[in-house]
């Protein structure tokens, strides 16, 4: 993943694949790093709402909220608006390595209930 600016390329190396970039606003004023929308592509209200989630969890993020602009594009819009104390890019950072961190913690917990046979099997009538 790499979160684009004009003149700067941040690289996140776990999260390869995952193509984010920062749209363009303000008509050339210069961007605000407290507020940014970012263009996540190939992905849709599954990564949208629970990145949403996530981020709106953390007290220095003051808005997130996502669109799909085109239901036929797989293209999502997360806008983030944060306090002077951090950055948009930073709480996305952040709130990105939170939900590994939760898909983690479900994996785990998920295995170790598949290999401790705590599960019951559904078969269904012929």
């Amino acid at each position: 993943m790499s979160l684009q600016e004009p003149d700067k390329v941040v690289a996140v190396p776990e999260l390869e694949g995952l193509k984010i970039e920062m749209l363009a606003a303000g008509g050339g004023r210069g961007m605000d790093p407290t507020a940014v929308t970012f263009c996540l592509f190939e992905e849709d209200h599954t990564l949208g709402n629970v990145l949403r989630w996530i981020l709106m969890k953390n007290p220095e993020v003051e808005f997130c909220g996502y669109s799909v602009p085109d239901p036929f594009e797989a293209k999502v819009h997360l806008r983030v608006q944060t306090s002077e104390k951090t950055t948009a890019v930073e709480a996305l950072h952040t709130g990105l390595d939170q939900l590994m961190e939760v898909c983690d913690t479900v994996k785990d917990k998920f295995q170790e209930e598949v290999k401790a046979e705590r599960y019951e099997v559904y078969e269904e009538d012929p």
